[in-house]
């Protein structure tokens, strides 16, 4: 049981791993050295104050850094010894490492785990000179940047590493800071910098071979490939060029013997942007380059790497020939890019094929099989599949033989020979290096199942792997698991008879899982049946799973499109039909006799929150993401929101001394009126969105096991739905001239339009409770009209019709 750790090293890694452990409700000493002028503790401390300026944040909440201890290395070492994992994270010096090692070593106790986070250095040279029971506690945890927004953290065994240490180890990250955890041997940058970086090196040998532009690259790497938006070069600006050209130093002094040797070698061009200070986005230059609000690429032919008139306007595109291509299914897509003759196309085929020739050659040496380095590509580098998933959906056999023909021919960065395993034995027998009996492994020879880890009971459906199980197989599908009860367009509802049966579970199935009228049929039949024969309803949502990264969305809101048909044909009235629909059901919701628990996760925006608000519990993602956005289009939330927050408003007066209503709705009306949305779960916990008593997971893949115990927990207790809201005191027409006041002021000072205004108006009122006599008592149907004709009203209007064709059209609604 790790209850206690201590981080060595208050650096940028350093801070932001013990922040991640601070969001996970673990207690951390953050230490440094002791400050030679001011507190001992004043270099830690200064890191924490950092950590508060820091985007993306580290903490949950800015007020969670309270949590952290400031500790130095003279005065404090004796706190060791109250500490379950100590987490090394200086800086990638091997003296200077074993020198604190030697210096904290006799503090530890005698069962704490020691890691290092280093990024690439042997964990079996960090761990020379140690006691042989110390060796045996020690290992590698490699958190990728930012520790907490990034999925992945590698861990790397010595051959003296006691295995139920590693096992306890991989048990924490997984269930307590919700990591996708991938072992690696101890080879230099492990798995995903390995592959990674080699990417990035035979991406900038292959741009330059076929003249293309960063800007090109970029657009043909990232998210048309399946791989996070920020691509090649932008990715590399983020993580920082000193900080690129440092892994690839590692894998040069290394690796000298690799037959990938020559590719390691550092880009001129890289070389001379570190050299003149352009590291990227931390110093404001690098690839690329912001001059005022528009995006500079760096323009090679220019000269003067990093030098303001080296940059020219970021605007290359793909060729529309290519990416006609990259829209065809992947086997016939690879074919395509492999017989092109223009040039972004032959560029594409040679960095898949580089990529897949060296995961080939090293899969032996870097991992113990073929899934951790799926697993780490994906959750390290945003891609949605990992190279050898490509590769066996894309067809083994035919790319293995197309990938030997181009070593042949000399087109290849290695002349080494693919591996007698890819072509021959159990894979070329399979088609492939997944199956439903695991993933192979070159070092056993043989498919090898995944962990099995008591840890991973608790994740209904695992990371998938494309092959792992059979395109019929429903049982590895969230689409598909379980028995469906009931389902239509927008949403199916399902039970999984092996675990009991006794939880119906609702999910969506509308883009970005929007509620419109089918979702909102679905979610009335499924309270329906849940009040007939199960214990609850859990809303849950199969993208919480998404390929690549995990995580969301639950709901972008109310189907607005959905609802365009009703707006064309009867106006601004003919949508009120579907408001009331919506209002209704969630009343339905809220009173239902059994437990109705929303399983949350990313995105939980306007009508999603509006569900979220009207749940019994909730059991969210720490990464969780909940507000009232409709200001932004012009309307007001219309589906219980606002009501909610009048109710909540009026119960919290109620503790105190009942006349400072208006102190409790002013923060809830600020949210909804700005279109607040929080950062994480605990922030929505300190926006009202959620309750003390609402559970949050750190796994997401846990979410779904988590919410259907919730439900079993509440049935358990004999649930009774709360008694109907009827004597809501508002605070009415007093406390709306009060807001209305401050609105004027911000509108005649520009800060909102005048559209702003009008709309902050009607949630003004609203959320008072309308024109009426401060204290006035109301009921949820009183507030709901209030919503209702307010919704509709607005909808009526230019400016919001704007906002919302602009929406629908381009994805971002206009600012008017």
């Amino acid at each position: 049981m790790i209850r206690k750790v201590a981080v060595l090293g208050a650096g940028v890694m350093g801070a932001q791993i013990a922040a991640h452990l601070v969001n996970a409700r673990v207690p951390v000493l953050l230490f440094d050295l002791a400050a030679s002028e001011g507190p001992r503790n004043g270099i830690a401390l200064a890191a924490i104050e950092r950590l508060k300026k820091l985007k993306p944040a580290p903490f949950g909440t800015n007020d969670d850094a309270k949590y952290l201890v400031a500790a130095n290395y003279d005065d404090d070492l004796d706190r060791l010894a109250g500490c379950d994992l100590v987490i090394e994270a200086i800086a990638e010096r091997l003296d200077w490492k074993h020198g604190l090692y030697e210096k904290v070593a006799p503090f530890l106790s005698d069962t704490a785990i020691f890691a290092s986070n280093t990024s690439g250095l042997s964990i079996t040279a960090l761990a020379d000179g140690f006691a042989s029971a110390l060796k045996g506690r020690f290992c590698g945890v490699h958190f990728f940047n930012p520790p907490r927004y990034m999925h992945l953290v590698e861990l790397i065994p010595t051959a003296d590493t006691r295995a139920d240490i590693v096992d306890a180890l991989e048990t924490f990250l997984t269930r307590a800071l919700g990591k996708g955890v991938v072992r690696a041997k101890d080879t230099p940058n492990f798995i995903a910098n390995r592959v990674g970086v080699f990417s990035i090196l035979a991406t900038i040998t292959r741009a330059a071979q076929y003249g293309l532009g960063f800007d090109v690259v970029d657009d043909l790497t990232g998210s048309r490939l399946g791989r996070a938006k920020s691509a090649t070069f932008r990715t590399a600006d983020v993580v920082g060029l000193d900080t690129l050209a440092h892994v690839v130093k590692t894998m040069q002094d290394g690796l000298p013997d690799d037959p990938f040797a020559a590719a390691y070698a550092t880009p001129a061009l890289l070389r001379a942007l570190v050299d003149n200070g352009a590291l990227g986005q931390k110093s404001g230059a690098g690839f690329y380059r912001k001059i005022g609000r528009d995006i500079h690429v760096l323009d090679t032919a220019a000269g003067g790497a990093g030098a303001p008139g080296a940059y020219r306007a970021a605007s290359g595109k793909a060729d529309e020939l290519v990416v006609r291509i990259l829209k065809r299914p992947l086997p016939e897509r690879l074919r395509l890019l492999r017989e092109s003759t223009h040039p972004q196309a032959r560029f594409l085929w040679a960095i898949f094929r580089d990529v897949f020739h060296y995961v080939a050659v090293h899969l032996e040496a870097i991992a113990d099989g073929a899934s951790d380095v799926d697993l780490a590509l994906r959750w390290g580098f945003g891609w949605e599949q990992g190279p050898f998933e490509i590769w066996q959906a894309a067809g083994w056999t035919q790319l293995a033989g197309w990938i030997a023909e181009d070593i042949a021919a000399g087109h290849a960065l290695s002349a080494v020979p693919l591996p007698r395993w890819v072509t021959e034995g159990p894979v070329a027998e399979r088609g492939g290096v997944h199956d439903a009996s695991g993933s192979y492994s070159p070092a056993r020879g043989e498919f090898v199942a995944r962990s099995t880890l008591p840890v991973y009971a608790r994740q209904v459906f695992r990371a998938p792997l494309f092959g792992a199980a059979p395109a019929e197989d429903a049982a590895s599908d969230p689409a598909r698991y379980g028995r469906t009860v009931f389902e239509n367009a927008g949403a199916r509802i399902w039970t999984d008879d092996a675990d009991g049966g006794d939880v119906l579970v609702i999910s969506f199935r509308s883009k970005m899982n929007t509620i419109g009228p089918e979702v909102l049929e679905a979610l009335r039949k499924g309270v329906e049946l849940a009040e007939a024969g199960f214990d609850g309803l859990l809303v849950w949502q199969t993208t919480s799973l998404k390929a690549g990264v995990p995580g969301g969305p639950f709901s972008a809101g109310a189907n607005l499109e959905a609802a365009m048909p009703l707006f064309m044909t009867k106006g601004a009235a003919g949508v009120e039909p579907f408001v009331a629909d919506f209002q209704q059901t969630m009343l339905r919701i809220k009173y239902a006799q059994v437990p109705v628990v929303a399983a949350i996760s990313g995105i939980a925006l306007g009508g999603g929150c509006e569900l979220a608000l009207h749940v019994a519990r909730r059991v969210a993602h720490f990464e969780s993401y909940l507000g009232l956005v409709e200001i932004g289009v012009g309307l007001v939330p219309a589906g219980g929101g606002l009501k909610e927050a009048a109710i909540a408003a009026a119960e919290t007066a109620a503790r105190y001394d009942g006349k400072r209503l208006l102190d409790f709705l002013t923060p809830r009306f600020t949210a909804a009126a700005t279109a607040k949305v929080s950062t994480s779960a605990h922030e929505a916990r300190q926006m009202g969105y959620l309750q003390p008593s609402d559970r949050v997971v750190f796994n997401v893949y846990e979410l779904l096991d988590a919410g259907r115990r919730e439900v079993r927990a509440l049935a358990a207790g004999d649930y009774r739905p709360p008694l109907p809201a009827v004597r809501i005191p508002v605070a009415g027409r007093s406390a709306i001239a009060t807001i209305r006041s401050q609105l004027v002021n911000m509108r005649d000072g520009r800060f909102i339009s005048e559209h702003d205004y009008r709309v902050a108006s009607r949630i003004a009122e609203v959320i008072c409770g309308g024109d009426v006599e401060p204290g006035t008592l109301v009921d949820e149907h009183w507030l709901l009209a209030l919503e209702r004709r307010a919704f509709v009203e607005l909808l009526g209007t230019a400016k919001t019709q704007e906002r919302i064709m602009s929406l629908l059209q381009g994805g971002k609604p206009a600012r008017n």
